[in-house]
């Protein structure tokens, strides 16, 4: 029976060898290359650029919305303290109170519908800054994967090792820098409400 099991144990490892080895064997004419590709964003003059571009609309719309949201919230605490004490019946009562109350509501609601509008030019603003940026690197990517006859392109992070060898994010950020520095990053805005 020991014998039994030590030729199945042999017979397995073959196996198990041929599937890990034969593989390897096969690709071994294969060229691979592999990309950081949050490197390149990070370290790229143009990724730099985008981000510190995209960093300054978003403080251009916060500062849009800080007036509006300052005077809504000295309005919440007014309205706040003059319910205060006071029961349902007795805010009912108060004509004027329920007057504010309302006025506040569509202030408030408004407010909301400008944010979410900003929040989607933003979104939308950054979606075109990647969009141009990937413009930008397809050419260079291109060009790294000629010169090193790579066959193969691999996200690093999808890599469970790698060698420096194959790695082909300097090249690529090096080329990125000299031939775009920057990117042009546009606020995009939402159209006009239709009245």
């Amino acid at each position: 029976m020991t014998n039994l099991k030590s030729i199945l144990a042999a017979f397995t490892l073959a196996v198990a060898t041929f599937f890990t080895i034969g593989p390897v064997a096969m690709a071994q004419g294969t060229t691979i290359m592999v990309i950081d590709e949050g490197r390149i964003l990070a370290d790229s003059k143009a990724g730099k650029d985008m981000f510190t571009k995209l960093k300054n609309i978003e403080n251009q719309i916060n500062a849009e919305l800080k007036p509006s949201r300052d005077t809504l919230e000295a309005e919440r605490q007014a309205i706040a303290t003059k319910l205060q004490g006071k029961t349902r019946e007795a805010i009912a009562a108060d004509a004027a109170l329920v007057k504010q109350i309302e006025d506040f509501q569509k202030k408030a609601n408004d407010f909301a519908q400008k944010r979410n509008t900003l929040s989607q030019e933003y979104a939308a603003t950054e979606q075109k800054s990647f969009i141009d940026f990937n413009t930008a690197l397809e050419p260079v990517l291109l060009e790294v994967v000629k010169e090193k006859n790579a066959q193969v392109v691999l996200s690093k992070s999808q890599a469970v090792f790698t060698a420096d060898s194959v790695d082909g994010t300097s090249a690529i950020v090096s080329k990125l820098d000299a031939k775009t520095p920057s990117i042009a990053v546009v606020r995009q805005r939402a159209p006009a409400p239709q009245k």
